[in-house]
C-alpha cells in the first residue's frame, strides 16, 4: 500500500487532469444529447407514440383473434327402434316415389352418383334427376342435409 500512495501523489496532477477531462466529455455528451433531443423533440415523441399504438395493436389482435373454444363432450343416449318403420304419410305427402327412395336409401349409405347408377343399373343422369328432385321434395342442397332430414321424417333407417 505504501507504493500507490507514492504513486499518487507523483501523478496527483495528471490524475485530476484525466478527472476533469472525463467529467467534460460526459457533460459535452450531455449537452448534445440535450440539443438533439430539444431539436428533435417532435419527432422522438411520434415515434414514441407510433411504437406504443404498435406494440398495443399487435397485444389487442392476438388477443381479439385467439379462438375461445371450449370443448365439452356430453354422452348422448337415443334409444332406436330395433325395427325400422318407413313413414308412409310422409313418403306421400312429399310424393317421394319407390326409385327415389332406394336413391335415398343408397345415398345414405355413402355410394357415389356412379355407384348408385351401376347398383340400381340405370344411367348416371337418371340418378342425378332423382337427387335433384329428392333435393326439392325435402327442400334441401346437399346430400347430407337430404340424409338428415330423411331420417328425422322417418323415411330411412
Amino acid at each position: 500500500m505504501p507504493g500507490s500512495t507514492n504513486f499518487l501523489t507523483k501523478n496527483k496532477s495528471i490524475i485530476l487532469y484525466g478527472i476533469f477531462l472525463a467529467i467534460m466529455l460526459l457533460l459535452l455528451k450531455w449537452l448534445e444529447l440535450r440539443f438533439i433531443l430539444i431539436n428533435h423533440a417532435f419527432e422522438i415523441y411520434a415515434g414514441s407514440i407510433a411504437i406504443i399504438f404498435t406494440a398495443l395493436g399487435i397485444w389487442l389482435a392476438l388477443k381479439l383473434t385467439k379462438p375461445k373454444t371450449i370443448l365439452i363432450e356430453k354422452e348422448v343416449f337415443t334409444e332406436k327402434p330395433e325395427t325400422f318403420v318407413l313413414n308412409e304419410k310422409e313418403m306421400i305427402r312429399l310424393n317421394i316415389s319407390k326409385r327415389e327412395l332406394e336413391v335415398l336409401q343408397l345415398m345414405s349409405e355413402g355410394l357415389s352418383n356412379q355407384e348408385i347408377a351401376a347398383k340400381l343399373f340405370v344411367s348416371l343422369n337418371t340418378i342425378k334427376t332423382h337427387i335433384a328432385r329428392l333435393f326439392d321434395k325435402l327442400e334441401v342442397k346437399r346430400r347430407t342435409q337430404a340424409v338428415e332430414m330423411s331420417k328425422k321424417l322417418s323415411l330411412i333407417p
